[in-house]
């Protein structure tokens, strides 16, 4: 099996992916999502590694180490972790490693590399160069019933892609899954 480049991106309604309200909470404890959840954990266990931007890495690193009893943290703690940053040093998280230089060189080297998914998600700077490059297999949107009505999104201005739909997904909690092929 050869390796895929998966952007996986939480996103509101009118997609917006860059968090500046409080739609979407990484660590639920409401029973409704409870099938959500279990979509993210086998969708963790089909990731062979996982790339990062900074700005995500640090809000990852100072989040899910401390929740590593939670299913999403201890997967994190498990899988290795990318972070394409030419100003971090020491990561301080275990599985990670810092890549510097062109991040489409950087990723496109690591699909070749592996197996399993490689996914990215957050880190927009990064996923919109990725999509601008072309190198981008599929994507997971996880639909929040919510509109932040400001904020980037899924794609720079002007980037076009044409998408495939491989799954629709509706979860008790009102959020819903798009899978899509990038063509």
């Amino acid at each position: 099996m050869s390796r895929r480049l998966v952007v996986t991106q939480n996103i509101s309604v009118d997609g917006r992916i860059e968090l500046l309200d409080d739609w979407f909470q990484p660590s639920p404890v409401d029973e409704d999502v409870a099938d959500l959840q279990e979509e993210m954990q086998r969708q963790g266990s089909e990731t062979g590694a996982m790339l990062l931007g900074r700005r995500t890495f640090e809000d990852f690193r100072g989040y899910w180490p401390d929740h590593t009893d939670e299913p999403a943290g201890a997967e994190l703690e498990r899988l290795q972790k990318y972070v394409v940053s030419t100003t971090i040093g020491d990561t301080g998280w275990v599985n990670s490693t810092v890549l510097s230089g062109d991040p489409v060189d950087v990723t496109t080297r690591l699909v070749a590399a592996g197996e399993g998914d490689l996914v990215v998600t957050g880190s927009i700077t990064l996923t919109h160069a990725l999509f601008a490059a072309g190198i981008v297999d599929e994507v997971r949107l996880f639909v929040y019933p919510a509109i932040q009505g400001r904020g980037r999104g899924l794609v720079p201005e002007g980037t076009r892609l044409d998408l495939s739909l491989l799954e629709a997904r509706a979860f008790r909690g009102g959020v819903t899954l798009l899978r899509y092929a990038v063509a």
